[in-house]
C-alpha cells in the first residue's frame, strides 16, 4: 500500500526523521492560508498523487507549462499554483500517458539546499535483509543512477539479530562525502528512519532527495512509503491514510473478493490458481508471442462466487483481447471454475476469444459444463496448447 507524501513525512516526523515544515490543502485558499502559517519567504507546492517525476511531469491541460513541484514567493503565488494542480491531470514517466488527476497540494517551506542525496531502506531477497541504499545523485531516478553510475550507489545490510548500529551510518556517511556534525545527522536521521520501517512493516522507506541544508542539516526534502500489505491487519491506523482515488479500481474490487489480482498492460486476461502456476502461464503467452494482462490468482478454495467476480474484473480491463483460464484442480474443483466461467460469461457479454485448460480433481465434470454452456469456449490440453491457442484466437479476431 502507498501513501501521499505529506503523510509519509508525518508517519517518519513521529519516528524522530527531520522533514520540513508543511500542510496539506485541497482547495486554492487553503493552500494560501497554508503558507501563511509558514515562515517564508520561499514555499514550495506540491501535487500529491502517488507517482514519482512530479517535478518534471506536466499537466495535461497545459504540457509546455510547468510541472507538478513549483516554487512560490508569496501567499498570492501558492495560491495561483495550486488553482493550476488542483482537479488537473499531471502525466509523469510513472504514470503514463492518461496522468493522475491532483486533488490535493502539500504546501512546504523552502530549504536553504547545499547538497542533495538519496537514500533508502528497503527488503534485499537476495540476503533477506533490510538493506540501506545511499547515493550522491539526489534528486535522480535511483535505477537511472545503477545503470550509468553504479559505483555512486552504497549499501550496506543489517544484521536483523543486532538492528541499525552507528557504524551502518557512518559507512555510508563517510561514503557520502560527509564531514563533521553532517555523519552525526545523518547517522540519526537513518536510525530513525530504520525505526519507522521495521516498526510501521514496510516494503520501502525512499528520501530522493536527501538534502544537507547550509548550516550543516539532513531533512528529507521528499519521502515516499510503501507498506506491506501482508501486515497491515497490525497496523489498522495505516488502512486510514489509503487513497483509493490512486488505485486501480479493478485491484480495489478483487482485495473485496480476496483475490490476488495485479493489473499489467499486456493484452491476454489470465484465470489461474496457486501463484506458480499463474507465473508460469504469465511466461509462456510471452514465449507464444503476446502478453499477459494481468496475474490473477484466485487461489485454492475458490467458490463459484468467487470466480465469477475474478472473471468480470478481467473483462473490465479494455486492454483484454484475449482470456486464458489454466487451472490445476488439487485443493480446486474443476467443475467449480467451470460453474464459474460459466456464469460470469452469461451474465457479462463475453466479446473476446476465452481458452480453458483444465487440470486435476474433476476434471471430467468441469470439460462436461463447459461443453454443455452452448458458449464459445475452446478447450485446451495442456499449457502450452492453451497458450498457443488463445495467441491465435486474438489474431484472427483483431
Amino acid at each position: 500500500m502507498n501513501i501521499h507524501e505529506y503523510q509519509a513525512k508525518e508517519l517518519l516526523r513521529g519516528y524522530g526523521v527531520a522533514v520540513l515544515e508543511g500542510h496539506v490543502a485541497w482547495t486554492p485558499d487553503e493552500a494560501a492560508a497554508a503558507a501563511a502559517k509558514l515562515p517564508g519567504p520561499v514555499y514550495v507546492v506540491k501535487s500529491q498523487i502517488h507517482a514519482g517525476g512530479r517535478g518534471a511531469g506536466r499537466f495535461a491541460d497545459d504540457p509546455n507549462g510547468k510541472g507538478g513541484v513549483r516554487l512560490a514567493k508569496s501567499a498570492d503565488e501558492v495560491r495561483v499554483a495550486a488553482e493550476a494542480m488542483i482537479g488537473h491531470t499531471l502525466v509523469t514517466k510513472q504514470t503514463g500517458a492518461a496522468g493522475r488527476r491532483v486533488n490535493r497540494v502539500y504546501v512546504e517551506a523552502g530549504c536553504d539546499i547545499a547538497r542533495e542525496l538519496y537514500v533508502s531502506l528497503l527488503v534485499d531477497r537476495a540476503t533477506s535483509r533490510i538493506t540501506v541504499m545511499a547515493s550522491t545523485e539526489g534528486g535522480m531516478e535511483i535505477e537511472e543512477v545503477a545503470t550509468h553510475h553504479p559505483e555512486k550507489i552504497f549499501r550496506v545490510a543489517v544484521d536483523p539479530a543486532t538492528g541499525i548500529s552507528g557504524f551502518h551510518a557512518r559507512r555510508l556517511a563517510f561514503g557520502l562525502g560527509l564531514t563533521g556534525k553532517q555523519i552525526g545527522a545523518f547517522s540519526k536521521f537513518v536510525a530513525a528512519m530504520y525505526q519507522a520501517f521495521t516498526t510501521l512493516d514496510c516494503e520501502t522507506v525512499e528520501i530522493n532527495p536527501l538534502v544537507v541544508t547550509g548550516a550543516g542539516a539532513v531533512v528529507a526534502l521528499d519521502a515516499k512509503v510503501s507498506f506491506d500489505d501482508n501486515a497491515l491487519f497490525r497496523h489498522p491506523e495505516l488502512e486510514k491514510l489509503r487513497d483509493e482515488a490512486e488505485e486501480d479500481p479493478k485491484e480495489l474490487e478483487a482485495a473485496k473478493h480476496s483475490l490476488n489480482y495485479v493489473a499489467l498492460d499486456g493484452t491476454i486476461g489470465c484465470m489461474v490458481n496457486g501463484a506458480g502456476l499463474a507465473m508460469a502461464t504469465m511466461d509462456i503467452i510471452k514465449l507464444y508471442g503476446s502478453s499477459p494482462a494481468n496475474f490473477l490468482d484466485v487461489g485454492g478454495g475458490a467458490t463459484k462466487e468467487r470466480v465469477t467476480a475474478a472473471f468480470k474484473i478481467i473483462l473490465s480491463d479494455p486492454n483484454v483481447e484475449g482470456i486464458l483460464v489454466n487451472i490445476f484442480g488439487g485443493i480446486m474443483r474443476c467443475d467449480v471454475i467451470a460453474e464459474g466461467v460459466v456464469a460470469a460469461a452469461r451474465e457479462v457479454s463475453l466479446n473476446v476469444p476465452l481458452v480453458v485448460r483444465l487440470e486435476g480433481t474433476n476434471v471430467d465434470l468441469g470439460k462436461q459444463i463447459l461443453a454443455n454452456s452452448g458458449l464459445p469456449i475452446i478447450a485446451a490440453d495442456n499449457l502450452a496448447d492453451a497458450a498457443e491457442k488463445v495467441v491465435k484466437a486474438v489474431k484472427e479476431t483483431a
